[in-house]
């Protein structure tokens, strides 16, 4: 057993009295695979993230491993952020990580419909159990630590909230490689870090701060100049450093859309190149992030999800012809 294991899984009403979101609650009665994967299908389409929007993309027989894994991280996700406490995210943490071993372990006693579809992934794809533990660990991560110092810390943590993802997608379409996997994580861990300039702002007003302290060190910034939303040319300069790094860290690992199939292709792009527009929207705001939070315009998403529909569409096209 990991070592988020608990005794016992969580009895629904157990659950419940811990704080767990109503809809996230284990039901009484063990769903079947196909109400299973109904449940992780409409929790993927109740949510507007690039990772439901991007798997359209993919193959029709990828696409139930996908929603059961995004619903798994969905949940993970929001019994970490969207509790009362730290100390009550900590124990539902710990309690989806016992009923994740026993998904491994013992599936057949596996009640909760993410569980029940998530187990007919692992097989069908035969996914290491420690990408999805290294997903929680990120989440316990953020009930503890909530200013980072350096890039590297920022990296590190990536490392497990982010980068999981990205190898969960290479693994389900069979790509098992290390370099690709490298590049996968270089991508994902600016995808992340693009998200934290972005909410700089919203995290400050939360108690927690990505931008790393040598960073602010450097550019002569305090903390009271975040919460206050001071912007001066010397956290211009700060913002631009760091939308740079990330920049080339994105392009970098963003090569590996050219070493794998068309199909995945489409969907690695589009997530590459949400990660730019996010970027671009810092840029656009002249790297005022204590402004207000930048966002992609539905022009600009719009834009992309055409340009993705049509690289589909061509790389069909270019199948067929083979």
């Amino acid at each position: 057993m990991s070592e988020f294991s608990t005794s016992s899984e969580l009895s629904t009403s157990e659950f419940a009295l811990l704080g767990a979101p109503h809809q996230y609650l284990t039901p009484l009665e063990r769903p079947s695979l196909a109400e299973a994967q109904a449940w992780c299908a409409q929790l993927t389409r109740s949510h507007y993230e690039n990772f439901h929007v991007a798997t359209f993309f993919l193959p029709e027989k990828v696409k139930p491993h996908f929603e059961s894994i995004y619903a798994y991280c969905r949940v993970s996700d929001d019994l970490g952020d969207e509790v009362e406490s730290p100390a009550v995210a900590t124990r539902l943490l710990e309690a989806w990580g016992a009923m994740l071993d026993e998904c491994y372990d013992q599936p057949e006693r596996s009640t909760h419909p993410v569980f029940v579809a998530l187990h007919e992934s692992i097989v069908a794809c035969d996914i290491p159990r420690q990408l999805f533990h290294d997903l929680l660990l990120a989440f316990r991560m953020d009930q503890v630590k909530t200013h980072y110092n350096t890039w590297e810390e920022l990296v590190e943590y990536s490392r497990y909230s982010a980068n999981p993802v990205g190898r969960l997608v290479l693994w389900v379409c069979g790509y098992r490689d290390e370099e690709r996997a490298l590049l996968s994580d270089k991508v994902c861990t600016a995808l992340q870090l693009a998200n934290f300039w972005q909410d700089t702002v919203e995290d400050a007003e939360r108690g927690r701060r990505y931008i790393p302290a040598e960073s602010m060190d450097r550019f002569q910034i305090d903390e009271g100049q975040i919460l206050g939303r001071v912007f001066t040319p010397d956290f211009r300069a700060m913002m631009e450093d760091l939308v740079t790094r990330t920049r080339s860290m994105l392009r970098e690992g963003g090569v590996i859309a050219s070493r794998v199939d068309r199909e995945l292709a489409v969907t690695l792009n589009l997530f590459r190149k949400g990660g730019d527009a996010i970027l671009d929207g810092i840029v656009a705001q002249d790297y005022d992030t204590l402004r207000g939070r930048p966002v992609v315009s539905k022009t600009k998403k719009l834009t992309l999800l055409a340009g993705s529909v049509f690289e589909k569409l061509r790389s069909g096209i270019k199948g067929a012809k083979r």
